[in-house]
């Protein structure tokens, strides 16, 4: 009969890559999406290019009122997420460079590492 392999029940964490400081912006701009207007907003601005799109464009979109959407931008402005331009009477905004990287970074799967296991250990008592 053929011995089978023990395999170990745990994965070894690799610890958070996130920093207090870190997190706390992030959590900023997580809360700030977190609005199904401010999303549309944001799959808008995506869409465009990474033209400016003015808030007259946006607030049919949303079919909200001009306060409303207003309030929606000046959250976004306020995360990072979105930037202003004024031109003339009309507002113009954009989405910041970059901004949503650090989002995505978070989400994303990293490349596992491999922990060769120490024949000599003991199991994990984790389970």
């Amino acid at each position: 009969m053929a011995e089978l392999p023990v395999i170990e029940c745990c994965t070894p964490l690799a610890g958070s890559s996130l920093s207090e400081e870190r997190s706390v912006e992030l959590e900023r701009v997580l809360k700030a999406l977190a609005d199904r207007h401010r999303l549309r907003i944001v799959n808008l601005l995506l869409r465009a290019g990474g033209e400016p799109v003015c808030v007259c464009e946006v607030q049919p979109l949303l079919g909200l009122s001009q306060g409303t959407v207003s309030h929606h931008l000046k959250q976004l402005v306020e995360a990072g997420v979105i930037e202003r331009e004024g031109r003339g009477t009309y507002s113009y905004f954009s989405l910041v460079p970059g901004a949503l990287d650090a989002v995505r970074e978070v989400f994303s799967v990293p490349a596992r590492v491999a922990v060769p296991a120490d024949p000599k250990a003991a199991p994990a008592a984790c389970c």
